[in-house]
């Protein structure tokens, strides 16, 4: 080898790897800093505020990456993806309640139980495509909102939610004087969704599911099922959201409705768009901003100079879906790639800009 074959292969490991383990570990290292971001976070990085929305954003994240595996990788259109995250929330708070199990086998319980509602709901919705696959999946997440709505058993709260049951808890997961440990477990649900989702995306499966999504005749003439590389895409996802979901309940203390609503689908649908389809880091920035707007608009929404301006402008800035709602029109209309696109693009430019400097350079030094 080279040198300077070693030497292109140090650039190309600086992105792949230094710069991901840097950021990790500068994001672990939050919690410890005095760090301020006016207009981005509710106070330091050291506050329990701004350290509980930094976690929601990761959660989030996690969860749009989930999402990346099914409509990114796969092209499965789901409106019923959230229905995993709340059984994951639920399912941990009713099993460490009911059966008086201690987190870890509670966890494991949820875990099993969600491999087995999406083998089995996945089974059936799999056996149609496009628009038909949607509807149904919407079915089942509208139904799983109804049954924790009425909360017919009694186990789930209802409109009022489900408490954390912090008896079966450890004590340094429980209070606002712990939110930096649950910061950290935050962060490291996020970096293993993360890895996860790219061991998944790298596999034999994984690139079957983009040939599918693709053009799945040609792969079927290939001799392969795409049934079953879809199936084990959806429960991969499917089991990937239920964890976050149980990493959701302990950061908030509890679980409400709109964790298994198709709103909450419709969002992450939204972060990836955002992020840019396709793209892992892409889901996680795009999750990361939609986290971090709708925390600040919702608080533009409520100032007082909000409602001093006339009713054309205050009646948009007091609705933060509206505005998020524009933003999405203005990313799909005038960035097609997303977040993750527009900077491929500005890379790819400089490239070539820098591609030509080089080949000019020796044609004008010969010239002198």
């Amino acid at each position: 080898m080279t040198e300077e074959t070693r030497s292109v292969d140090v650039r190309a490991l600086v992105p792949r790897f230094v710069l991901p383990v840097g950021l990790v570990v500068l994001l672990a290292c939050l919690p410890l800093l005095n760090l301020s971001l006016p207009g981005v976070l509710p106070g330091p990085t050291y506050t329990p505020g701004s350290l509980h929305l930094m976690a929601l954003a990761m959660v989030m994240a996690a969860l749009a990456l989930s999402y990346h595996l099914l409509f990114g990788v796969a092209g499965l259109l789901s409106f019923g993806h959230a229905l995993y995250f709340g059984i994951g929330a639920y399912g941990l708070g009713i099993f460490m309640r009911e059966l008086e199990l201690g987190l870890v086998p509670a966890a494991l319980l949820v875990v099993v139980a969600g491999v087995v509602l999406a083998t089995l709901l996945g089974a059936v919705s799999l056996r149609v495509t496009g628009i038909p696959f949607a509807m149904v999946t919407l079915a089942f997440a509208q139904a799983g909102s109804v049954l924790v709505r009425r909360d017919q058993l009694e186990v789930t709260g209802g409109e009022e939610g489900l408490r954390l049951p912090t008896e079966h808890v450890p004590d340094f997961l429980v209070g606002v004087a712990d939110t930096r440990n649950l910061y950290w477990l935050a962060l490291a649900a996020v970096v293993l969704a993360y890895v996860v989702v790219t061991w998944v995306q790298n596999s034999r499966a994984g690139h079957v599911a983009e040939a599918i999504r693709e053009n799945e005749l040609r792969v079927r003439v290939l001799g392969m099922r795409p049934f079953l590389v879809k199936l084990a895409i959806f429960v991969s996802a499917s089991v990937i959201a239920t964890v976050m979901g149980m990493v959701h309940l302990l950061l908030n203390s509890g679980a409400v409705p709109h964790v298994m609503s198709a709103d909450l689908t419709i969002s992450l649908l939204l972060m990836v768009v955002l992020g840019g389809v396709g793209s892992r880091w892409g889901a996680v920035a795009g999750a990361v901003v939609y986290v971090l707007l709708s925390q600040r608009l919702t608080v533009l929404a409520q100032s007082a100079w909000v409602d001093e301006l006339p009713a054309v402008l205050r009646i948009p800035l007091s609705e933060p879906l509206f505005i998020l709602g524009a933003l999405f029109v203005l990313v799909v209309l005038f960035l097609p790639g997303g977040l993750a696109g527009t900077v491929a693009r500005i890379a790819r430019r400089s490239g070539r800009r820098d591609g030509r400097a080089t080949d000019e350079g020796p044609g004008r030094l010969e010239t002198t």
